[in-house]
């Protein structure tokens, strides 16, 4: 029986992607959306295409995926992450140059919590001497 397609998920801050590959022609639909649709700005579809362009297999998967928390910026990263981790799944010998590029590395950066007494996580009142 053959794989009809590879299923990993990818995480950044709070958004959780579900990304499947699928042999085909380079296709990506983002929560059934084209990809230039759902992700407007250059600079998102620039960094979740780049575990594939690191790997020369743009054009091999059609990409579904089902993105759901968080911002904008925070889902891309999270559906780069999700193509990373499909991509070993699909094919082994692409883990090297994936682990290579950072790809495969969940970024663990979060908005940091308030403290009380601050305004913000860090910034303090103004300090008046007198």
């Amino acid at each position: 029986m053959s794989v009809r397609y590879y299923e990993a998920v990818g995480r950044r801050k709070t958004s959780t992607a579900r990304v499947r590959l699928y042999p085909g022609t380079g296709k990506i639909l983002v929560n059934d959306k084209e990809l230039e649709e759902y992700f407007p700005r250059l600079r998102d579809r620039r960094h979740l295409l780049e575990p594939l362009e690191a790997t020369n297999t743009r054009e091999s998967f059609n990409i579904t995926v089902l993105v759901n928390g968080g911002g904008i910026a925070g889902q891309a990263g999270a559906v780069r992450h999700g193509i990373a981790r499909a991509l070993v799944v699909a094919d082994e010998n692409l883990r090297q140059r994936l682990r290579r590029g950072g790809f495969l590395t969940r970024d663990a950066r979060a908005k940091e919590r308030k403290k009380y007494g601050l305004k913000r996580a860090r910034k303090a009142p103004q300090y008046t001497k007198r």
